[in-house]
């Protein structure tokens, strides 16, 4: 029975680009170690799987939302980020109201919702125009700043090639595109 659990885990996690042992640095080390100019982080715990079918992009009654460990999470980074010295020179989330959630949560800076980051598993919006509008976005990022980008697991896998947990991060360098799994601890 247990070789049946541990195969199934395996296959789900090469599914899904995830590796059991992936490994994450202090984000202090890896942002001047690759210039990392953003920081994507998915949404802190929001049980569930997906949006109900009557979800509605402005309601937040219509959504998955972050749960009371969720919320303690998202202050929980925050809190870390800024012990750290972690600056940032602006704060962007998904539209979706958990992501929105926790970055106001982080009181880092003031929260700027952006499209590019909204979610297209159940494509409520269209996956190709989202990335568009990142990719963009991205684009005309200056190098010498740093700017957090709160969003959802398919978001930061198309990006980056990578998948964290509820309230993980990737350091990234929109130039050379090098990603890293880094911890705010």
């Amino acid at each position: 029975m247990y070789r049946r659990l541990i195969a199934a885990c395996l296959i789900w996690c090469s599914t899904f680009g995830i590796s059991l042992a992936q490994q994450t640095r202090p984000i202090s080390e890896v942002i001047d170690d690759i210039g990392a100019n953003v920081v994507f982080m998915r949404h802190a715990i929001a049980p569930g799987f997906g949006d109900p079918l009557d979800f509605i992009v402005d309601n937040c009654a219509t959504q998955r939302n972050l749960s009371h460990e969720g919320k303690m999470q998202a202050r929980d980074l925050g809190d870390a980020l800024k012990r750290q010295g972690i600056v940032f020179d602006a704060v962007y989330s998904s539209e979706w109201c958990r992501c929105t959630d926790t970055a106001e949560l982080m009181e880092l800076r003031p929260v700027q919702r952006f499209a590019g980051l909204n979610s297209f598993f159940q494509s409520y919006v269209p996956k190709d125009k989202t990335l568009e509008l990142l990719k963009s976005k991205l684009e005309r990022l200056p190098s010498d700043t740093l700017t957090l980008m709160v969003t959802h697991q398919v978001v930061i896998q198309a990006m980056t090639s990578m998948s964290v947990s509820s309230g993980g991060l990737i350091a990234y360098n929109t130039v050379t595109q090098q990603a890293v799994r880094v911890t705010a601890k």
